[in-house]
C-alpha cells in the first residue's frame, strides 16, 4: 500500500556524536577524504547503501550502533580531530585572506545549477559541475563567496534504458528534509522568503534554503510553497524543464529573488554585502534589474543606477552557439515587468532595451538573455582562450566599428576541484611522495607551474596505480551494467556474460557528456568494422566505456544513444564495448581515474570548454582530443593527442565526419595502442608512463580551479571591486551623463585628414615618422575622446593584426573651422608588411574599455595624405 503522507524523522544523536551531525550539514565532507572515512566507519553497509551520503546514513543508523559509537574512545577521538579541523578550515585564513591588495568584502555567484555531491542532485552536466567547482574552490581558498541558485523538486532526470536502447526519463521527488540543506529562519524561527509579483495581482513566493559548502554558503530557491497557487508551486521543479514562460519565471526568480535572498541572509547572519556580482551563464541575468531598482529607491535615475550596477558585475558566457542561449519573445517579458508585475518602477521599455537584439543579423523581437547580460556587466568572460575568442565574433554586433579582437570580453579557461575528482589513491600516492599537507595545497591552491615531485614516483607505483584503478573501474561497470540489464527487463540467467565484460589489463577509453549533435557521441562509429577491429585486436585490444545523457527534448540526442546502444549490445563486442546509462557525479568519480584514455571528439570550436578531460588527467589519464575548448590552449605531444580537424570551409558535415573519424582511428591504431603495450627492459611500458608523468607534472597544475578562482579574482573580481567602490552615486550620474550626451554628439566626430612625413611607401626598420591627423569634434571637447594611432603587420587586404596603439595629443586649440590637430610618434618596428590607420574613441576616466560605448570614428579614404601601406 502507498502512505498518504511522507515526513522525515531525524535521528537524535547521543550528546558526544553532535558533531556529526554539523559535519553531515557542511559539504566539505564530499571533497574531504578523512571526514567520508569517518562517516564510513559508523556503518559500512549502511554507508554503501546511502550512497555515500552522511545526511542518509545517520537517519538509518540503529540507535544501538550509536549508543555503542558514544562510548568508543577510537571512535570519538576521530571525530573531535575531523570536527576541530573542519573548524580550522572554515575559521583559519587562507589565500585570500594573506592575498595582498584591495579585495571584495564579498562576492555572490549566481547559476541555475550547481554540482556540488550525487547527494545534492541540482545539476545536469558541464555548467553545474564548473559552478560547484567553483564553489569548492573558493571555499579553499577563503574567497568570500555567496552562492545563489534554485533548489528544483524533481532536479534534472534520471535517465535508463528501453529495451531497444531507446532513453527513458524519470523524475524522482527530492524531499528537502532528507537533503544536507537546512532552511534560513528569521530571528522569531519562521522560514525566510522572497517573493516576486506576477501580472494580474498573483504573487510568487519562494524559501530559501541554505547548503553550506565548506566556508562557502549556497542560497537555493524553493517555489513550492503553500502559498504559491499550482503552477508557482511548478516554478522550480524542474531543472531546464517547461515551456518558454515557466523558464522566464525560473530566471526571473534566480536573478531577481536571488538578490533579495542574497539580501536576506546578509541581514540575518551579519555577512558582508557583496560587492561583486558574477552571473555565470544568461540564466542570471535579471540581476542586474533589480540592482539597478535598489538604487533607484535611494535616488538614483534608471541610467545612473545601471552604470553603478555595470561597475560591480562580472559575466561569464559558456555557450559558443547562439542556440544555446536563452531567449523569449519581447511581449513575453513586457508582461512580466513594469506597473501590473513586477519592478514596477522601473521603465518596461529601458528593461527591453536591455536584451533586445538591436544589432545586424538579430532577431529584432526577441529578448536575448547573455545580450543583457553583457549590457549589464562592465567585465565578461569565455571560459577558454578559443572560446573568449569565439565570444568575442559572435557577440561583435554588440560593439559595432570594432575589430572582434577588441571587443571587451577576455576570457578564464575553467578548472576542476582536484580533491573531488583525483581519486583516493591517486592522493594517497602523492602524500607518500611529498606528505599530506604539501599534496592538499598542491591540488588546492595551485600555484606552482609544474608538479616536479611526480618526477621521483617510480615507474612500478605508477604503473600498478593505473591498473588498480582500471580494475576498479571494470567492477563498477560490471555492477551497473547488469542493473542496466535489469532495467531493460533481462533475467539474471541472461547475464552471465556480464562477468567477462571488459579487462583490467586492457587500454580502456573513456567517453562520457552530455549528449548534443555537435559532442559527436556516434563518431567513433562511422566506420564499424574498422572500430570492431580495434576492439577485438589480438594483441593490442581497446576497450571502450560510454555514458551520457540526452536532453528530454532532444530526440536526434536520443538517437545517437540508442544507436551507440545498439552497438554495444552486439555479442561479438560488448565485452569490450559499453554505454552507462544515468552519468552523473558519482559514476564520474569513478569513471576518469579508471581510463587511460579520455576522448573527446567535438565539432571545433563548439566545445567552450570541457572540463571532463582535466578530470581525467588529474588522475594520470591521457587526452585523446579534437584541438578545441582547454585542449586547443594547453595540448602537448608530451602528454597526449590531437585530432586533425577538417573544418576547411568547403568540406561538409559528412564529409568532415568521415575525414576526423580516420584520423580517430589512425592515431590509435599506430600511435596510441602500440605505445601503451609496448614494453621496456623491465618490462613496464615506459613511454606510456613517462606521458602520464608528464600530464601531471605539466598539465596538473593548470587544471586545477583553484587556479581559475585565483585568476578570477585578481583579474575579475578585483577590478570590478574597485570599480564598484569608485561609482559612487556622484560619479555614477556623472558617467550616465557624460554618455548620453557623448552618444548624442558623437555623429559630429569626424577624422578629416591624415598625413606623415614622408609619402614613399617604403621605409627602413626603426625610422619614427609623425603623424598629424585633423579631427571634427563637433559639440565634444578633447577630454571626452582619445586620438589613437594602430599599427602593425597587415595581410593582403591590408587588414591590420596584432596592433600597436599609440594615443595623439592635440596641438593648440581648434582652427578657424572648429578642427582640432592632433600630433604624435610612428614607429616602424616590424619587417615586412606594414600599415596604419588612426580613429577616435570615447574617453572617460570610469570607463572600463574604450569600446564600452559601442561607437568609433575612422578616416574616410580621401581622407588620408601619404597614409596607408608603409612596407611591402
Amino acid at each position: 500500500m502507498k502512505a498518504i503522507r511522507r515526513f522525515t524523522v531525524r535521528p537524535v544523536l547521543p550528546e558526544p556524536l553532535q558533531p556529526l551531525s554539523d559535519l553531515a550539514r557542511n559539504l566539505r565532507w564530499s571533497w574531504h577524504t578523512e571526514t567520508r572515512d569517518l562517516f564510513q566507519s559508523v556503518d559500512p553497509e549502511h554507508w554503501a547503501a546511502s550512497g555515500g551520503d552522511p545526511v542518509r546514513l545517520l537517519g538509518s543508523v540503529r540507535p544501538a550502533r550509536l549508543a555503542e559509537l558514544a562510548e568508543d574512545r577510537r571512535f570519538l577521538r576521530r571525530l573531535t580531530a575531523v570536527a576541530d579541523d573542519l573548524h580550522d578550515y572554515v575559521s583559519g585564513e587562507r589565500w585570500y585572506q594573506a592575498h595582498p591588495g584591495e579585495l571584495p568584502a564579498a562576492v555572490a555567484y549566481f547559476s541555475p545549477e550547481f554540482g556540488i555531491t550525487a547527494a545534492l542532485p541540482q545539476y545536469s552536466g558541464g555548467l553545474g559541475i564548473l559552478a560547484g567547482d567553483h564553489l569548492k574552490a573558493a571555499s579553499d581558498l577563503g574567497v568570500p563567496l555567496i552562492g545563489v541558485g534554485l533548489l528544483y523538486r524533481h532536479g534534472y532526470f534520471r535517465q535508463t534504458l528501453s529495451r531497444d536502447g531507446w532513453q527513458q526519463e524519470h523524475y524522482p521527488v527530492l524531499d528537502p528534509n532528507e537533503l544536507p540543506v537546512a532552511l534560513l529562519k528569521e530571528a522569531d524561527g519562521t522560514p525566510a522568503r522572497v517573493s516576486l509579483a506576477l501580472p494580474g495581482g498573483t504573487q510568487l513566493h519562494a524559501r530559501i534554503w541554505l547548503a553550506q559548502v565548506g566556508r562557502v554558503p549556497l542560497l537555493m530557491l524553493d517555489s513550492d510553497v503553500e502559498e504559491n497557487g499550482l503552477g508557482e508551486r511548478g516554478v522550480t521543479d524542474r531543472l531546464y524543464g517547461g515551456g518558454s514562460e515557466h523558464r522566464l519565471l525560473q530566471e526571473m526568480l534566480l536573478g531577481i529573488g536571488g538578490v533579495r535572498a542574497v539580501r536576506t541572509y546578509c541581514r540575518l547572519t551579519g555577512h558582508a554585502d557583496p560587492e561583486v556580482f558574477h552571473t555565470n551563464e544568461g540564466h542570471a541575468g535579471f540581476l542586474g534589474l533589480e540592482r539597478i531598482a535598489e538604487l533607484c529607491d535611494q535616488g538614483l535615475d534608471f541610467d545612473a543606477g545601471l552604470e553603478a550596477v555595470r561597475a560591480g558585475t562580472v559575466f561569464t558566457t559558456h555557450t559558443p552557439v547562439p542556440a544555446g542561449i536563452d531567449r523569449f519573445d519581447r511581449e513575453l517579458v513586457a508582461r512580466h515587468f513594469g506597473p501590473d508585475a513586477e519592478l514596477p518602477r522601473l521603465d518596461v521599455g529601458r528593461i527591453l532595451a536591455l536584451g533586445m537584439e538591436t544589432y545586424p543579423g538579430g532577431e529584432p523581437n526577441l529578448f536575448n538573455m547573455a545580450v543583457m547580460g553583457l549590457r549589464l556587466a562592465q567585465r565578461a568572460n569565455g571560459v577558454s582562450l578559443l572560446h573568449g575568442q569565439v565570444s568575442r565574433e559572435m557577440f561583435s554586433g554588440l560593439w559595432p566599428g570594432f575589430d572582434p579582437e577588441e571587443v571587451p570580453i577576455t576570457s578564464v579557461t575553467n578548472g576542476v576541484h582536484a580533491p573531488t575528482w583525483v581519486a583516493p589513491e591517486v592522493f594517497r600516492l602523492g602524500a607518500r611522495q611529498i606528505g599530506v599537507q604539501r599534496t592538499e595545497d598542491a591540488l588546492t591552491v595551485g600555484g606552482s607551474e609544474r608538479w616536479d615531485s611526480v618526477g621521483d614516483i617510480p615507474d612500478q607505483d605508477v604503473w600498478d596505480l593505473r591498473r588498480t584503478l582500471r580494475e576498479q573501474l571494470v567492477t563498477e561497470v560490471r555492477e551497473r551494467l547488469r542493473a542496466s540489464w535489469r532495467q531493460r527487463g533481462a533475467g539474471t540467467a541472461e547475464l552471465g556474460w556480464i562477468d567477462g565484460v571488459l579487462d583490467p589489463d586492457v587500454l580502456t577509453i573513456g567517453f562520457a557528456r552530455r549528449v548534443p549533435s555537435y559532442k559527436r557521441l556516434t563518431l567513433m562509429l562511422r566506420d564499424r568494422d574498422r572500430l570492431m577491429e580495434l576492439l577485438l585486436h589480438p594483441e593490442r585490444p581497446i576497450q571502450i566505456v560510454v555514458a551520457g545523457k540526452a536532453h528530454p527534448a532532444d530526440d536526434g540526442g536520443k538517437r545517437l544513444v540508442q544507436e551507440l546502444v545498439r552497438f554495444a549490445d552486439d555479442p561479438r563486442v560488448r565485452h569490450r564495448i559499453v554505454f552507462l546509462p544515468d552519468y552523473g557525479m558519482a559514476m564520474a568519480q569513478k569513471l576518469y581515474p579508471g581510463c587511460d584514455i579520455w576522448l573527446n571528439n567535438p565539432l571545433r570550436p563548439l566545445e567552450a570548454c570541457g572540463t571532463s578531460g582535466m578530470k581525467a588527467a588529474l588522475n594520470g589519464c591521457l587526452n585523446l582530443s579534437v584541438l578545441d575548448g582547454w585542449w586547443d590552449e594547453w595540448f602537448q605531444p608530451d602528454f597526449g593527442w590531437a585530432i586533425p580537424t577538417a573544418d576547411g570551409v568547403g568540406t561538409d558535415p559528412d564529409r568532415r565526419d568521415d575525414i576526423e573519424a580516420e584520423a580517430l582511428y589512425d592515431l590509435l591504431e599506430r600511435r596510441v595502442t602500440p605505445r601503451f603495450y609496448e614494453r621496456g627492459q623491465g618490462g613496464l611500458p615506459d613511454r606510456w608512463i613517462e606521458m602520464v608523468r608528464q600530464t601531471l607534472t605539466l598539465l596538473g597544475p593548470k587544471v586545477l580551479a583553484g587556479r581559475m578562482v585565483r585568476e578570477y579574482v585578481e583579474r575579475l573580481y578585483a577590478p570590478a571591486a574597485h570599480a564598484h567602490r569608485t561609482m559612487n552615486p556622484d560619479r555614477a550620474r556623472e558617467l550616465a551623463e557624460w554618455k548620453a550626451r557623448v552618444r548624442a554628439q558623437w555623429h559630429g566626430v569626424t577624422v578629416d585628414h591624415v598625413e606623415t612625413t614622408t609619402a614613399t611607401t617604403t621605409a627602413e626598420l626603426g625610422t619614427t615618422l609623425g603623424l598629424r591627423v585633423h579631427v571634427g569634434l563637433g559639440a565634444l571637447g578633447p577630454d571626452d575622446v582619445e586620438v589613437q594611432a594602430l599599427s602593425g603587420r597587415v595581410d593582403e587586404e591590408d587588414r591590420i593584426a596584432d596592433a600597436t596603439t599609440v594615443p595623439l595629443k592635440p596641438v593648440g586649440g581648434p582652427d578657424p573651422e572648429g578642427r582640432w590637430v592632433y600630433e604624435g610618434p610612428l614607429s616602424l618596428d616590424r619587417t615586412g608588411p606594414f600599415g596604419y590607420t588612426v580613429r577616435v574613441l570615447p574617453a572617460h576616466r570610469l570607463l572600463a574599455s574604450g569600446a564600452e560605448l559601442g561607437v568609433v570614428a575612422v578616416p574616410s579614404e580621401d581622407g588620408v595624405e601619404g597614409a596607408g601601406l608603409l612596407m611591402r
